[in-house]
């Protein structure tokens, strides 16, 4: 049976920046198993499978792949989807709700004439970790301990490990030791590495990278749940703000995210973060029988 996709890149307003993403705007009748191997296929950070909404009330149900593992959530999956519906007229322009494994996610959608965009909301603060070492995780960047300012964990439905650094040259200069990450890291709650350098405060600009050998994805050129999760944090310390992370830039996929919290004496009320999306290609696969539901 053949199903149609459609490939974005996300976090970008330029064609072939940003990060990947492979929707299948209408799912119905693909197994688990299904979506995993067309994941898996494609072979970008993530693919969604869009579904009808358990509620009428909300736009569409989505599913989101890894190469590796299903997430509950993730952003550039949320902010492309909305995207892509809204590119291909299956949703109107503007407030929708798409059911994720985290449950109900607001997403609004505009567009300039040439460009889309989107931007998603969350109504709870990020879910903290008591983090790794500074010096474990200067082992597995394969860093000097020295160049690490902070080390924290935390997660809005994906989990990570933040590592602030005291430069964009060290950010740049990671490269993970897969066996360190692997003895040090691996069986922690938030095994995903998201290093940065930058001010978290208010109009501040951090520059980011993410590894995330957890889910099959050796560098990440944009990562939304991070980034809502580190805006959250900040917030948390010093009160509403909005921030602006360029991802992506050392592997040739510039991505920039915008991220905002709102936060009164020291609680985090909300969340958002969104970005542009370019349209790359639309087609369709073949997918046998045998991975279809019977």
């Amino acid at each position: 049976m053949r199903y149609d996709f459609m490939i974005l890149d996300v976090f970008t307003a330029k064609p072939f920046g940003g990060n990947q993403l492979a929707v299948l705007t209408d799912a119905r009748g693909l197994t688990s198993e299904a979506m995993q191997t067309i994941a898996r296929e494609f072979n970008f950070p993530e693919s969604t499978f869009v579904l009808p909404p358990d509620d009428p009330a909300h736009a569409r149900r989505v599913r989101i792949f890894t190469p590796a593992v299903e997430l509950p959530f993730a952003g550039h999956p949320t902010v492309g989807t909305a995207c892509a519906l809204a590119i291909s007229d299956a949703v109107p322009l503007g407030h929708i709700v798409l059911e994720e494994g985290v449950g109900p996610v607001p997403v609004t959608t505009a567009t300039d004439g040439a460009n889309f965009s989107a931007r998603f909301r969350l109504s709870r603060a990020p879910e903290h970790f008591d983090p790794p070492s500074a010096d474990d995780m200067a082992a597995i960047l394969s860093l000097d301990p020295g160049e690490i300012v902070d080390v924290f964990s935390a997660s809005v439905g994906v989990n990570f490990t933040y590592v602030h650094l005291r430069s964009r040259e060290a950010v740049d200069q990671c490269q993970l030791d897969l066996d360190a990450w692997r003895r040090l890291l691996s069986s922690h709650p938030a095994s995903q590495v998201y290093m940065f350098a930058g001010d978290l405060e208010d109009g501040g600009e951090i520059y980011s990278r993410m590894f995330g050998p957890s889910f099959g994805i050796a560098e990440d050129p944009a990562t939304g749940a991070a980034a809502a999760a580190i805006v959250g944090v900040a917030a948390s310390r010093s009160g509403s703000l909005d921030l602006r992370i360029t991802q992506g830039v050392r592997m040739g996929r510039p991505s920039s995210i915008q991220a905002s919290a709102t936060a009164e004496a020291g609680e985090v009320r909300s969340i958002e973060v969104g970005g542009s999306c370019a349209l790359i290609a639309e087609g369709s696969i073949e997918v046998p029988d045998d991975y279809l539901e019977r």
